[in-house]
C-alpha cells in the first residue's frame, strides 16, 4: 500500500483525454465493423437471393450440361414400300449459349463465321434470339462439309461453347423425283416457331415446309428427348445423370407409285405443266408431276437469301401445277353433257346441226375447225369436240342449271386432298360472283363460254382428273388422297346420281374420241381399249394451254390419267395425249409384269 501510495498521481486533465481517445478508436472500429459486416450482408443478400437462381445455374453449367437429342424423322414411302424420304448422317454445329459470358462470345463468333461462311451477325442474331443464359443447344448449322467438320475439330480449344455431332438429316434418294408431292424440310421461320413451340419445337428445329412433309408434320416429326450429363472443366463428360430418349416419328406409306411417277415425269419432260394419274375407284394418287420442278436435297443444307431467290426464278418451280387452276378447255364438255341429260331437255337422241360459228348479241363464237361438222349427235359431239353443238345446248340450258352440274362434279372447292394449303379451289363464276367482282350481270355469252371450258372457269389438273374419274366409276366423284395407310376402310367416293343413260352416252362419247375423234391417233393395239377426251383453251395473251384426259381399260377403269401443258402453243390431240398414251403404256407393262410374276 505505501508503494502504492508513493507512485505519481495522473492530473485529471489527462486522466480525461486518455479515456476520450479510447472511446473514439472503440467507436471508430465498430462503425467499420457494422459498414463491412453490412456490405457482406448486403452482397451475400444479391448472390443468395437477388441472383440465387442466376449463379445457380452458372455453378451447375461448369459441371451439368442438358443435350438435347433431336427424334429421327419419320420415312416416307411409296405405295410398295420404295424410299421417297429417308434420313443420313450428316455433321450439325451448335452453340451452348450459357457456356460462355456474353463478352467472350463475339472472338467464338468470329472463328466460326470464318470456318462455316456464315455471316457474324447471323450467328450472333441466333444466340440473342436463345438468350445468352440458355442452358439448351442452337443449332447453326447442319449437313457441313468434311473440310468444315475437320476444320471444326481441330480448332475445338478455341471454339468453348461449340457443338460438332453427328446428326440424321433428311435425304431424298431419288432426287427431284415427285418433289411436288414429297416436298421438303426446312428450319422453322420465326413465325413458325411461335405458333408451334408449345407443341415442343424448338429454335434450330425442322419442320416439313411442302408437300407430304408439311402435310403430315404431326405423324413424322417424333418428340425431343434428352440428357442431363456431369462434364469436368475442358467440357468432357463425365457422367450421365438423366436420360429421357427421343421418339422416333411414324413412318408413312403413300399411294404414290414411284415408277409410275417416273413415267410421267419422263412425258412431261421439260414442257411446264403437269401429269396426274389416279385410282378412279378410290380417288388414291398414283403419280403427280409438274414441271419445273427442283431436288429436295439441297434444303438438307444452309442456304442463303440469294440462293433461295435464284432457286424461284422465273417459272416457280417450286409451285405444283397440278394443284393451280386453268381454264379446263373442252375436257368440260363431260359436264355440259351430263348437265343437258340430267336436265331432261336434252334426250340422249338429240341430233343438232353445227356450224362454223354461231353469233349471239352480234359476238360471233366459232367452232375450232371455223367449218361446224355438220349433223351430230351427243356421242358425236363429243367425239369431233364441237363448239358450236355445244353453244346450243348451254343457250337452252341456261347458266344456273349448268353452274349446279358444275358444282356437283366438284369444281369450285377444294377436292380434299391433304396438300390443301397449296391447292387453289378453282372458279365456278356465277352471277353474284360476276356481279362482285367485274359489276357486270351473267349474260348468255358467259354460258356459251362456259360449256367449252372457257371463259371465267377455273380448274386444276387434279380436279379435271377427278371429273373423267365420275364418268370412268359410273357417276361416283372421288376425293384424291395420298395417304395409304388404312386406305380400304374409308369411303372416298360419293354418288352424284347421274342416271345409268347419262353415264352411258358419256362412255360412248368418250370412246369415239379414241376410236374416230380428235385422239384417233391414240387407238393402238398394244393398249387395251380405253376412253378419253382432248382439250384447248385459249389463253390470252400467251400460247394456248393443251389438256387430255383418259381412263383404262375401258370395261373396268382403274387408272385415270391427265395431262395439261401450260401455254404450249399446240392441241391437246397433238401436245396432251401422246403424255398420256406414255403413261398407260407405262402403267400396262407394269401391271402385266406383275401379273406374270403373280403366276
Amino acid at each position: 500500500m505505501a508503494l502504492l501510495q508513493n507512485l505519481p498521481q495522473v492530473p485529471d486533465t489527462l486522466r480525461g483525454r486518455t479515456v476520450g481517445r479510447s472511446f473514439q478508436a472503440v467507436f471508430l472500429l465498430s462503425l467499420v465493423s457494422v459498414l463491412l459486416v453490412g456490405t457482406f450482408g448486403l452482397r451475400l443478400f444479391q448472390l443468395q437471393v437477388v441472383n440465387g437462381d442466376r449463379n445457380r445455374q452458372l455453378a451447375d453449367s461448369n459441371r451439368i450440361r442438358l443435350v438435347p437429342k433431336r427424334p429421327a424423322r419419320g420415312t416416307i414411302f411409296d405405295r410398295n414400300g420404295k424410299i421417297l424420304a429417308g434420313s443420313r448422317l450428316s455433321h450439325t454445329v451448335s452453340i451452348w449459349p450459357i457456356a460462355l459470358p456474353r463478352d467472350q462470345w463475339p472472338t467464338v463468333i468470329q472463328r466460326l463465321s470464318t470456318i462455316l461462311s456464315i455471316p457474324p451477325d447471323e450467328i450472333q442474331a441466333r444466340l440473342e434470339q436463345a438468350g445468352y443464359e440458355s442452358i439448351e443447344s442452337i443449332t447453326i448449322a447442319r449437313g457441313i462439309s468434311t473440310a468444315q467438320a475437320t476444320a471444326l475439330a481441330e480448332y475445338t480449344n478455341e471454339l468453348p461453347g461449340v457443338r460438332l455431332e453427328a446428326e440424321a438429316v433428311r435425304n431424298y434418294p431419288n432426287g427431284d423425283l415427285a418433289a411436288h408431292v414429297i416436298g421438303y424440310t426446312g428450319e422453322l421461320t420465326d413465325e413458325q416457331l411461335t405458333a408451334r413451340r408449345d407443341q415442343g419445337y424448338r429454335l434450330g428445329d425442322v419442320i416439313g415446309q411442302m408437300g407430304a412433309e408439311s402435310a403430315f408434320e404431326s405423324t413424322l416429326h417424333g418428340a425431343w428427348g434428352g440428357q442431363q450429363v456431369e462434364v469436368d472443366s475442358a467440357g468432357r463428360i463425365i457422367s450421365i445423370l438423366g436420360d429421357k430418349p427421343a421418339i422416333a416419328g411414324q413412318d408413312i406409306q403413300l399411294t404414290l407409285d414411284l415408277e409410275l411417277q417416273r413415267a410421267a415425269e419422263a412425258a412431261l419432260g421439260t414442257v411446264q405443266g403437269a401429269v396426274v394419274a389416279i385410282d378412279p375407284r378410290n380417288g388414291a394418287v398414283l403419280a403427280m408431276a409438274s414441271w419445273p420442278t427442283y431436288d429436295p436435297n439441297i434444303f438438307t443444307t444452309r442456304i442463303t437469301e440469294a440462293q433461295w431467290q435464284q432457286l424461284q426464278g422465273a417459272n416457280h418451280p417450286f409451285l405444283n401445277r397440278s394443284l393451280q387452276a386453268f381454264p379446263p378447255a373442252s375436257t368440260f364438255k363431260i359436264v355440259t353433257t351430263a348437265a343437258a341429260l340430267e336436265s331432261g331437255k336434252y334426250s340422249p337422241s338429240t341430233v343438232l346441226q353445227t356450224y362454223p360459228y354461231i353469233q349471239v348479241g352480234g359476238i360471233q363464237f366459232g367452232d375450232w375447225n371455223r367449218a361446224g361438222f355438220g349433223p351430230l349427235s351427243f356421242t358425236g359431239a363429243m367425239a369431233m369436240s364441237s363448239d358450236t353443238f355445244f353453244y346450243q345446248v348451254a343457250m337452252r340450258l341456261g347458266g344456273p342449271t349448268l353452274i349446279e352440274m358444275t358444282r356437283r362434279f366438284g369444281f369450285g372447292r377444294k377436292t380434299g386432298i391433304e396438300l390443301s394449303t397449296e391447292e387453289s379451289a378453282g372458279l365456278v363464276p356465277d352471277d353474284a360472283w360476276k356481279q362482285e367482282t367485274l359489276d357486270t350481270p351473267w349474260v348468255i355469252g358467259d354460258s356459251i363460254n362456259m360449256s367449252i371450258g372457257q371463259g371465267f372457269l377455273q380448274a386444276t389438273p387434279l380436279q379435271v382428273a377427278g371429273m373423267f374419274a365420275v364418268a370412268a366409276n359410273n357417276g361416283y366423284r372421288v376425293t384424291p388422297h395420298l395417304l395409304k395407310d388404312n386406305e380400304e376402310h374409308r369411303n372416298w367416293k360419293e354418288s352424284l346420281e347421274l342416271s345409268s343413260t347419262t353415264m352411258d352416252i358419256l362412255h360412248k362419247g368418250l370412246r369415239q374420241v379414241i376410236t374416230g375423234g380428235t385422239a384417233r391417233s391414240l387407238n393402238v393395239p398394244h393398249l387395251p381399249p380405253f376412253a378419253g377426251k382432248t382439250g384447248t383453251a385459249e389463253a390470252p395473251p400467251g400460247l394456248s394451254h393443251a389438256w387430255f384426259g383418259a381412263y383404262a381399260p375401258l370395261d373396268n377403269p382403274e387408272v385415270v390419267i391427265v395431262a395439261f401443258a401450260e401455254h404450249s402453243g399446240g392441241g391437246g390431240g397433238k401436245v396432251a395425249a401422246p403424255m398420256v398414251m406414255k403413261v398407260l403404256e407405262a402403267y400396262f407393262k407394269a401391271d402385266q409384269a406383275s401379273s406374270q410374276a403373280a403366276r
